[in-house]
């Protein structure tokens, strides 16, 4: 066993609190990551943590050692990352967390191009609508919709997305079709429960005054896709980003309506921990994004 290896798993146990948690950042099991701070304390000759059933503790002097040797391994790797930028080979474990619906629906064929553009870099995508903290869960960096809201972080705006109000032409022809929000009390709104407001829907007025309207219905779903599938199906009205809709509104299965009374388009962003020197791969994937993403998304385009 590598001492670095067993170094860095201390670190890594004391900073997710847990073995299992440790070994799931740094890829392994949670029986190897035992064996690697057990390797460690008897090279040392001292007790690191302290270990029970319920929890985990350093000890004095492995509260001393975590110290000295988190901020060693961070030089470390500021070092590794800077000798890798200058050789201009990006490479390694890339570990990534995205939303879930805009991860499988518009990510995942970028990162496909990216994987094939660049062999040596092993990426590790996690998909959640979750908000991961990057340093303390041990991603690279991170993809989010809407404004971030840790300012600790690095935060690059790869595009917008529009938010719009969609049904289906049958839907429309049987109950008729909005014209102003306020209509929107006499229609069956399909909830997408994934919005900070999910029950008052914004618009912008005459002279971009916002205007928030109170919208009922008797679906409600914590997805965007089960809610645009739900209006397809002639169901009702919704509203979701125009990365899930857009598809459906190019075949003509979905409507948009109300788009010029449409609210201001929410951004979406690449966020990474603030560092002396980015790590080459980091940067590489960030750089990908933004020019993949640039201009006009394709999902808002011909419509």
């Amino acid at each position: 066993m590598d001492r670095l290896d067993c170094d860095r798993m201390f670190v890594a146990v004391t900073d997710a609190g847990s073995f299992a948690s440790a070994a799931e950042r740094l890829g392994t099991s949670s029986g190897q990551a035992s064996k690697l701070v057990s390797k460690l304390e008897a090279d040392l000759g001292v007790q690191l943590i302290k270990r029970t059933t319920r929890a985990l503790h350093l000890t004095e002097v492995g509260r001393a050692y975590y110290e000295r040797m988190k901020a060693l391994l961070d030089e470390f790797d500021a070092l590794d990352a800077s000798v890798r930028h200058a050789s201009g080979a990006p490479a390694g474990r890339l570990r990534l967390t995205a939303p879930m619906t805009f991860g499988t629906l518009q990510l995942g064929p970028v990162l496909f191009d990216f994987a094939r553009a660049f062999p040596d870099i092993q990426l590790d995508v996690g998909f959640t609508d979750r908000v991961v903290n990057l340093v303390d869960e041990g991603f690279d960096a991170a993809v989010r919709i809407g404004v971030p809201d840790n300012s600790s972080l690095i935060a690059r705006k790869l595009c917008d997305a529009r938010i719009v109000v969609v049904a289906s032409p049958g839907y429309l022809a049987l109950r008729g079709t909005p014209q102003v929000p306020a209509d929107l009390s006499a229609h069956d709104c399909i909830i997408d429960s994934n919005f900070r407001d999910p029950l008052n829907w914004q618009f912008l007025a005459d002279g971009g005054k916002p205007v928030s309207v109170a919208v009922s219905g008797r679906l409600r779903f914590s997805n965007g896709e089960a809610c645009t599938a739900a209006a397809e199906a002639g169901l009702g009205v919704t509203r979701v980003p125009s990365f899930i809709a857009g598809p459906r509104i190019k075949s003509g299965h979905l409507q948009p309506i109300l788009g010029d009374v449409e609210c201001d388009p929410i951004g979406v962003y690449a966020l990474y921990p603030p560092a002396k020197h980015l790590a080459l791969k980091v940067r590489t994937l960030v750089d990908f994004l933004a020019n993949c993403f640039r201009g006009k998304p394709s999902w808002d385009q011909d419509w």
